[in-house]
């Protein structure tokens, strides 16, 4: 078997690492077969034509593959002796804790989109995607013991915060600058997990988002917001704008 096109396209240069790497079908199922190897198995790894073997894939790809995840930190490598003169074989087996980031992210997903599917409001109709994130983010978000909406430019800063460190629990690195006097943050969403489901159904993956955002600012206090989500805003990264609606307090004066 040659390398494919589906084995190796974005990945050479992407930069990818964490779950950003587990988009990758073939990738997922490398990682996948080295975490369910049996105890002993597992602690030793496996060499990349013993991967193959099991995979269905020419070593070349498989090989291919294995450095993205060790480079990545998802897999670790180590060099194993064996009996004669040759080079020693290089075992590859999964990264102590390297994992439990990425797989919650991919859970995190499962769980709302069984729930879009089948989430009903108070008068029994269904709910939508974004209605189904803004269910979860009122249902997990940590709620303050007095929300209230930012006041000050530093506040809403602080605020962001927040919300990055949520979508950091989804799997996301994202990047934030603020605009308009600091009213506005735009959130690059960098290393999105859900990548391929964005680029197919954009409507289910974009608004499961945009409800994350939303009922996370609403926990937070901030009720009176605008959001807007720009699918693939450049081709490696969705972007969000979110802008505050509350009053400000007047500069040197009293909040």
């Amino acid at each position: 078997m040659t390398v494919s096109e589906e084995s190796t396209r974005g990945s050479t240069g992407s930069g990818d690492t964490g779950a950003g790497l587990l988009r990758s079908a073939v990738r997922r199922e490398i990682v996948a077969t080295l975490a369910n190897l049996p105890g002993p198995q597992r602690t030793e790894g496996l060499s990349a034509r013993e991967l193959g073997d099991l995979v269905g894939l020419h070593v070349t790809t498989v090989r291919f593959h294995l450095a993205q995840l060790v480079e990545g930190g998802l897999l670790t490598s180590r060099s194993v002796r064996t009996a004669g003169a040759g080079r020693p074989t290089k075992k590859y087996l999964v990264a102590p804790g390297s994992l439990d980031r990425p797989l919650e992210a991919y859970r995190l997903l499962a769980t709302l989109l069984t729930e879009t599917f089948g989430a009903t409001d108070a008068d029994g109709r269904p709910l939508d995607p974004e209605q189904v994130g803004i269910s979860w983010a009122r249902e997990h978000v940590p709620h303050p013991e007095d929300p209230a909406p930012a006041r000050t430019a530093g506040e809403w800063l602080s605020t962001v915060g927040r919300l990055v460190d949520t979508l950091r629990v989804w799997g996301y690195t994202p990047s934030v600058r603020t605009e308009d006097t600091g009213r506005t943050a735009r959130i690059d969403l960098l290393g999105c997990p859900f990548i391929d489901l964005a680029k197919a159904h954009p409507e289910v993956a974009c608004g499961i988002h945009r409800g994350l955002i939303r009922g996370t600012l609403e926990v937070l206090g901030e009720r009176d917001t605008d959001i807007t989500l720009e699918p693939f805003a450049v081709p490696t990264h969705c972007l969000a704008h979110v802008t505050t609606r509350a009053d400000f307090a007047p500069r040197g004066g009293n909040s």
